[in-house]
């Protein structure tokens, strides 16, 4: 598998490409781990919400449980006792809701900064590179080849390489169909140097 080209400048290109890249996906990553630390943060609030509420309710829970003992007024205190109780679990189920708000918004937000620069690499960088790395492979295999590779990179640059180009290179064509092997080698090396690979 051929990674990376031989002509020194696109390979140097290709290089800092791929590090860009590699710095993009580990810059995302960190920041999207650390807002996702910054917005649970703000949980605090709720999490002090559920532990008053639950403290509340627990206090007049056993307020109401020990007024029932008193005598003429007792049952009338713990209804209203457990009416106290009831507002500190609406309380603590406030604090939850704020809690569970606080965890989404994290969540989502996280998902979204990290999704978009690593989907916009996913769509752009990354197809450029597989289909170098598929370009070249094919290319140094057809190099290896010899004679056979060599006829087989000509017919593509025929077909690949601008038209000034082949104009001013006189009658390719012709030279193709008899074989030259001098026409033969230039035009192949013309493709594989429009792949980023050298002729030999």
């Amino acid at each position: 598998m051929k990674l990376y080209a031989d002509t020194p400048v696109r390979r140097n290109v290709q290089i800092g490409g791929d590090l860009f890249a590699l710095l993009v996906i580990v810059l995302t990553i960190w920041l999207g781990i650390t807002l996702h630390e910054q917005v649970m943060e703000l949980r605090a609030p709720g999490d002090g919400l559920v532990t008053a509420g639950t403290g509340l309710r627990t206090t007049f829970d056993s307020a109401a449980d020990n007024a029932d003992d008193v005598p003429l007024v007792g049952g009338a205190l713990a209804r209203a006792l457990h009416t106290g109780s009831g507002a500190g679990a609406r309380l603590a189920d406030a604090g939850q809701w704020q809690i569970d708000a606080v965890i989404h918004l994290a969540w989502w937000l996280t998902a979204i900064l990290i999704t978009l620069p690593l989907g916009l690499l996913l769509l752009t960088w990354l197809p450029m590179r597989w289909r170098f790395v598929r370009r070249a492979t094919a290319g140094v295999r057809l190099r290896a080849m010899g004679e056979a590779g060599t006829d087989l990179l000509a017919l593509r640059a025929l077909t690949s390489q601008r038209l000034p180009r082949l104009a001013s290179a006189g009658d390719v064509a012709v030279g193709w169909r008899d074989r030259d092997p001098e026409v033969l080698a230039v035009l192949a090396r013309w493709e594989l140097e429009r792949i980023g690979l050298h002729a030999h």
